[in-house]
């Protein structure tokens, strides 16, 4: 009881920037805890989390066959699409499912050391982002077996994951703290998200909608330009001006609330736990 007190009394002390400020500056703790929630997982595996990457490669060679027939495509350019589309949607709603618990799962740490708040979301970004590193070397062996180039223009997708990151982050930092109040709000996004899978062209190309339905889908839907800004380069495509709005407009409204939202309630957190 009197760690949680400790604790409390110096959330009632700082506000969000200050707390994501030093987060930031002793990054280092966000990453090691990170990497030794990957390392813990697979500890006594000789693959490691290259079985990410198996799951993961099984999971695009039967899914592009499968609806790559469905709609007639050519694997040629369905199978890099869905790849890499399937790849950035597991790194995303993982980011989402882990952020919900990214408080609850930390409790006893939260109660008892006085860590950063944005600390527990830095470490759940950074073991994603570990994860996606791993699993991104199955779209350099697909284009391979298609000898599909890739171009200069893929460098693009850095500001895209850059954008990306300051979106996730945000997101992940919302639900941590509304998911820590309302426990139910877990499984409501869980379910969100799974229609947001079917929804946004993953296993499905833009070009499979007719005009009328695609503009509604994709326009007003935030993860197919969160999708778009690192997809398209990598493809060889272009990225809209309407993509890089749709980010960058997130990211300023996203962070504004998400501040907002940090500034009130962190003192409140360690009495949800």
């Amino acid at each position: 009881m009197k760690s949680l007190t400790v604790t409390n009394s110096k959330a009632h002390s700082s506000s969000a920037i200050p707390d994501i400020a030093d987060a930031l500056s002793n990054f280092r703790l966000a990453a090691l805890l990170g990497w030794q929630d990957v390392a813990q997982r697979y500890r006594r595996s000789r693959i490691g989390a290259f079985w990410l990457t198996i799951n993961m490669g099984v999971l695009i060679g039967a899914l592009g066959l499968v609806f790559g027939t469905i709609f007639n495509s050519p694997m040629r350019e369905f199978l890099p699409f869905i790849c890499i589309g399937l790849i950035l949607w597991g790194y995303y709603t993982q980011i989402v499912s882990e952020g919900c618990t990214g408080f609850v799962a930390n409790t006893d740490i939260i109660l008892q050391l006085d860590i950063p708040f944005f600390t527990y979301i830095l470490r759940v970004w950074y073991r994603n982002s570990v994860i996606l590193a791993h699993n991104l070397v199955i779209f350099p062996v697909v284009l391979l077996i298609f000898w599909k180039p890739i171009g200069f223009s893929a460098l693009i997708a850095v500001p895209g994951f850059i954008f990306v990151t300051l979106n996730m982050t945000w997101i992940a930092l919302v639900l941590a703290i509304l998911c820590t109040r309302y426990r139910d709000l877990i499984q409501i996004v869980q379910n969100i998200m799974q229609v947001m899978l079917y929804v946004t062209p993953i296993m499905w190309m833009p070009d499979h909608l007719p005009q009328s339905a695609s503009h509604a889908m994709l326009t007003y839907n935030p993860f197919f330009h969160l999708v778009s800004v690192i997809r398209n380069p990598l493809l060889g495509e272009s990225v809209t001006l309407l993509n890089w709005i749709a980010v960058a407009g997130l990211a300023v409204v996203g962070w504004a609330f998400a501040l907002l939202l940090l500034h009130k309630y962190k003192a409140r957190v360690a009495y949800w736990l």
